[in-house]
């Protein structure tokens, strides 16, 4: 028993003797996943060369919401990376490749004279995805922000606006998406209007149902939105809030301390393989499902029971297990439907090429530096293989409020 024990340990932590550090892959697998929507958006030429895949062709057409759901999502997920900016190092020199691109894309995606310029308001999703484009803002303040020209920042601000004419929106975590989009206002420009952030912000706190989990709206749904969306964008929210001298920046803390409980939970769902329940919509959104956990070691708030070690160590499996399957890709380098590989039919009608991106999301933990504790410290043992290994030191788990 002691040696099946061994060999399964041994299985489970294969990856650790590749050659390349997990720091490396990880930057591979983020590059490889970004190139083409920066590279085509920032020669102007992304709605020219995006392919449109849809699961349900006679659902409706995607294509008016394709391209800013692609940007959008990708630059939430790759701005802390960018954040650390420019060095001689190749991983600095590729982020200076990736910044240039950035700044030009930018410009194309807002600018109303451009090829490529996006919609903001026509249908509801723009509000979704503009709202990603400002988490982006929030997560890489100096390098996507402070270093646009004026004119640039003046047609996000405009871009950025349109979308409060999109009305009827889901009384759901769609509340974050306006909220996102007014923290960013409120923080980069003279807008001051926190209507839309603290009605957001109540919402959630009575849609509160424990244990780190909030509902979607009146009733719970078994899924990943609690880290696709919800957890997320109330910290950032309230990340915005805590400079300012408004009431509701009182809510930080026990935000964070939920946030911190599921985490634990997100931790304990990867197996000892590097799988993970499957459950719910959206989940062709791939590694998305674990943005909280990757948000938190961004924030260098992981909850005392995970290590740096553990969290590197299943999330990189994780990562491999969804980024490197044969068919995530098509054969020019879009992503393709599915959580493993190419799976058409598990997307809901609202699902294109653009949503996929929100996969990015996962990658957060980018934003630290190589040197950083996160990357440097030795790979540990994550809950599960501690458990189905048969490890005597593995501590119960608690429900919190």
């Amino acid at each position: 028993m002691k040696v099946l024990i061994i060999l399964f340990t041994i299985f489970t932590f294969s990856y650790t003797s590749n050659a390349q550090t997990d720091r490396d892959i990880w930057v591979k697998e983020l590059v490889k996943m970004a190139d083409p929507i920066l590279s085509n958006l920032s020669n102007n030429q992304l709605k020219e060369k995006m392919p449109v895949e849809q699961a349900d062709s006679k659902s409706t057409d995607r294509a008016l919401f394709v391209h800013l759901e692609g940007f959008g999502r990708l630059m939430a997920g790759i701005a802390p990376w960018l954040e650390l900016g420019v060095d001689n190092t190749i991983e600095g020199q590729l982020r200076k490749k990736y910044l240039d691109y950035s700044h030009k894309a930018i410009y194309n995606a807002v600018n109303p004279e451009s090829e490529d310029y996006m919609n903001f308001s026509k249908g509801k999703q723009p509000l979704v995805d503009a709202a990603f484009l400002a988490q982006a803002f929030l997560r890489a303040p100096e390098q996507l922000w402070n270093n646009l020209p004026k004119t640039t920042k003046q047609l996000v601000i405009d871009a950025f606006k349109k979308t409060f004419t999109i009305s009827d929106i889901p009384y759901s975590n769609w509340l974050l998406f306006s909220g996102t989009i007014e923290a960013f206002l409120i923080k980069n420009s003279d807008y001051n209007d926190f209507t839309r952030i603290e009605f957001a912000l109540r919402k959630h706190f009575e849609w509160y149902v424990g244990d780190g989990l909030y509902s979607d709206g009146k009733y719970y749904h078994w899924d990943y939105y609690n880290s696709f969306v919800i957890h997320p964008m109330l910290l950032d929210i309230l990340d915005v809030l805590k400079t300012t001298n408004h009431r509701l920046k009182s809510m930080s803390d026990v935000t964070l301390k939920r946030a911190q409980r599921y985490g634990i939970i997100l931790e304990r769902q990867i197996s000892p393989e590097g799988t993970f329940p499957v459950v719910g919509r959206s989940s062709i959104y791939r590694f998305g499902a674990f943005q909280v956990l990757a948000q938190l070691a961004l924030m260098e708030k992981l909850p005392k029971e995970l290590s740096n070690g553990q969290v590197r160590a299943g999330l990189t499996a994780v990562m491999k297990r969804l980024h490197q399957a044969k068919g995530t890709y098509d054969d020019n380098g879009w992503l393709k439907i599915g959580v493993v590989g190419s799976q058409p039919k598990m997307a809901e009608s609202y699902i294109c090429t653009g949503s996929l991106y929100l996969t990015s999301l996962g990658f957060l933990p980018l934003g630290l530096p190589s040197n950083h504790p996160f990357w440097t410290s030795e790979p540990k043992e994550w809950t599960m293989v501690k458990i189905w290994g048969g490890n005597p030191s593995v501590k119960k788990d608690h429900y919190t409020n």
